[in-house]
Parts: structure tokens; C-alpha cells; sequence
């Protein structure tokens, strides 16, 4: 899904056989797949957890910017401060303090205690997912690298696609704590299998933050990621209050879990079609199709959910819609800026993942605060900001 942040340097690789890194880059992906949910799944349980903890589903939805906010400030931090730490014990440490944080949450009494435990898990996240991705790198051949990559950040990707809803799923069967409770155990689970599957891999040398971000500097850069803010916010900022959208769209019961699966559906389509669509049109192209495909798919689901059209074929296309809409835009921006700065791609990327949560932070936060006004009136403001992204692309269409 492009939110991997791939550390500058990475440990050199052990001499092991190829087929030994594959499968240990599996069980990385499962560990990506729990970081992805941990990311995702409040949304499927919103409404109950805002009532159990007695608060409003806005202020509730703002665990999600927590998470997102100290994602994006601590990514490109903890890259730097535990680049000496071995591989495998910094992977293992990450996936039981994302355990501790899921269970934390779980057993919230009050609402500050839970948003505290979102930004633990927040910690672990960071820790985890960029280290993962440089692991697998390092554990396979070089003409393998591609493959490896992809089966690792193909966890997010499922996540995007299932988290969601069997959150949904398991919040109503159980509750919303026993679905947290699931989470953490599905972090412990992968924190053994990564200790018991990964070799021992030693840390690489120290970079300096200063250094990780002097891509800063180039025009090309700087002109690109304020893109991935807006698109982000105007494309995902409403999703942690997905539920209460699809309650204004007349779903409810069954049909919100197979509506959240339909959304994760299109997501995965979105990130893969627009993968192709870059290498045959170029970035620019795609990006401007997409933003106006979202800015009518927010548009059309405002005007459902407030002339209350309850249709479920409708809300169904609508989510597959809003899914792809949400994550075209990824492997387009990466190309920008790696074109922008193709010395500096590790950074790059990881820049583009850090602007990425700051984006769904942003989103989050605003759709927290309109959601009282009307689903309508947060879905045509978000509709307003793709607009704004169709026009920001235009202003710097030239980086490519």
C-alpha cells in the first residue's frame, strides 16, 4: 500500500538460502496484516465505543488522528534512534508493545486512557513497519527483493481490505473490547512467530535524522508531498466514522460488515489498477482522474446519505468506489518523488508514508468536528477538499 518507511541503510544480508528469506518475509507480512489492523479496525466498532466510553462518535474518531498524528512525527524518529538495535529483537519489541497497547486499549476505563494507549500503539507501528520492510529486503536475493517487498506490505493491504470488517464482525458478536483483545493476541501471536522464524540480523549504521530529511531541500520534493496531505485527507479522513456514514446510507446489521469489505475490495483494486495505469500514462494522469472520480464519489454519497436514498446496491458502489478513490493515489505520489529525488528513494518513500498519516490525521480531525453538523455536510467537505487536490496537481503537474 506505499506506507511502508524504508530505513536508508539496511543490515547486510546472512548467508542464507533464498527460499529461507521468502518465508520468513511471510511471516513479516502477518505481522504488517496486525500493525494494519491495529490501524483500522476502531472503525468498525466506532459507535460502541463511543457509547461504552461515553463520549461522542466524534471525539471517539479522534483515536484514529491520535494514532495517525504520532505515526507520522515518530516514523522517520525511531528509523534514526534504532538503527543500531538488532533486526529481529527490534521486530519482536515492536509487536509485543503493540500487544501491550491493544490490550491497554481493550481495557480502557475512560477515554483519555485509550487515546494514551493508541499512541503506544502508534510507537510500536512505527517501529515495526519500516523495519520490516527493510528486513525483507535484506533476507532474499537481489532479483527477489521486488516479490519480498510486496508479500510484506501486502499485509497493510489485506488489512485495508478485511481489519475493518471483521472489527465490525467481531465488535458484534463480542464487544469492542474483546475485538481490541483479539488484536493484541494477533500481535503476541506474530511476535512469536517472528522470534522463532527470523534469523538474527544485526543493527546498520547511524544516520542522522539532519540527513534523513535534507530531501527536504529539493524543490521537486517539497512541491510533491503536500499532495499526499490533501489527498489524504479529503479521501480518508472520514472512514474512521465509516459506520455512521453507512447508518445514514440506511445500512445496518450484516450489511455494514459486507459494505467495510466492499470499501477494502476497492482499495485493493485502486492500489494495484493504478500501479499499471503509472507505468503506461504516467503519474500526473492518473492522479488527475482519480481525484475527480473521488470528489464525484464523496459528492454523490453526500447527496445520498442527505436526501436519505437507502440503497444498498447504491452504498455498495459507492464504497467500492471511495476505497479505490482512497488508494489510487499512493504508487502515483511514490513515482513523483522518487523522480524528484532518485538518489534518495529510501527517503523519499518514508517521507511520503509520514505525509500520508499526517493526511488522515488532518482528515480525521475535521471530520470529527463536522460529523455533528450532518454526514452530508462532513462528506461535501471532503468532497470540496479532492477538488483541492485536482487543483494543487494542476499547479505542479510538471514534477512527474
Amino acid at each position: 500500500m506505499g506506507m511502508s518507511n524504508i530505513p536508508v541503510k539496511t543490515a547486510a544480508a546472512p548467508a542464507a538460502p533464498a527460499a529461507r528469506g521468502l518465508g520468513s518475509t511471510a511471516v513479516l507480512a502477518l505481522g504488517t496484516f496486525a500493525v494494519g489492523t491495529d490501524a483500522y479496525v476502531v472503525a468498525g466498532f466506532l459507535p460502541a465505543m463511543a457509547d461504552s466510553l461515553r463520549v461522542s462518535e466524534g471525539a471517539a474518531g479522534q483515536s484514529a488522528t491520535a494514532f495517525a498524528v504520532a505515526y507520522a512525527v515518530l516514523a522517520p524518529v525511531l528509523a534514526t534512534a534504532t538503527t543500531r538495535i538488532p533486526r529481529r529483537a527490534l521486530l519482536v519489541g515492536a509487536l509485543v508493545l503493540l500487544a501491550a497497547a491493544n490490550l491497554g486499549s481493550a481495557l480502557a476505563p475512560s477515554f483519555p486512557v485509550l487515546m494514551a494507549t493508541r499512541v503506544l500503539a502508534a510507537f510500536g507501528a512505527a517501529a515495526f513497519t519500516p523495519s520490516a520492510g527493510a528486513v525483507a529486503a535484506s533476507l532474499v536475493a537481489p532479483a527477489q527483493r521486488g516479490r519480498a517487498l510486496a508479500v510484506v506490505i501486502g499485509g497493510l493491504t489485506v488489512a485495508t481490505a478485511l481489519g475493518v470488517p471483521l472489527g465490525n464482525l467481531a465488535g458484534r458478536l463480542l464487544d469492542w473490547r474483546a475485538a481490541l483483545g483479539l488484536v493484541a493476541a494477533l500481535c503476541a501471536l506474530c511476535a512469536a512467530g517472528v522470534f522463532a522464524v527470523m534469523p538474527v540480523l544485526p543493527g546498520g549504521p547511524r544516520v542522522p535524522l539532519r540527513a534523513r530529511l535534507n530531501a527536504l531541500r529539493l524543490p521537486g520534493v517539497v512541491a510533491v508531498l503536500p499532495l499526499t496531505v490533501l489527498g489524504l485527507a479529503a479521501s480518508y479522513g472520514l472512514y474512521a466514522y465509516a459506520v455512521p456514514i453507512l447508518h445514514a446510507l440506511g445500512a445496518e446489521g450484516g450489511a455494514e460488515m459486507w459494505l467495510l469489505f466492499l470499501y477494502g475490495a476497492g482499495a485493493v483494486a485502486g492500489n494495484l489498477a493504478a500501479g499499471a495505469a503509472v507505468d503506461r500514462y504516467g503519474p500526473v494522469r492518473v492522479l488527475a482522474a482519480g481525484y475527480t472520480a473521488l470528489a464525484v464519489t464523496l459528492a454523490a454519497t453526500a447527496w445520498a446519505a442527505g436526501a436519505h436514498v437507502h440503497r444498498l446496491p447504491l452504498a455498495g458502489l459507492l464504497m467500492v468506489a471511495w476505497g479505490a478513490g482512497t488508494w489510487f493515489q499512493t504508487p502515483a505520489q511514490q513515482v513523483r518523488l522518487i523522480s524528484a529525488a532518485p538518489r534518495e528513494t529510501p527517503v523519499v518513500v518514508g517521507l511520503n508514508a509520514s505525509a500520508l498519516y499526517l493526511g488522515i490525521a488532518l482528515g480525521t480531525g475535521l471530520g470529527g468536528l463536522l460529523l455533528p453538523v450532518g454526514v452530508p455536510a462532513a462528506l461535501a467537505a471532503c468532497a470540496g477538499l479532492a477538488v483541492l487536490s485536482l487543483a494543487y496537481l494542476g499547479l505542479t503537474r510538471r514534477y512527474r
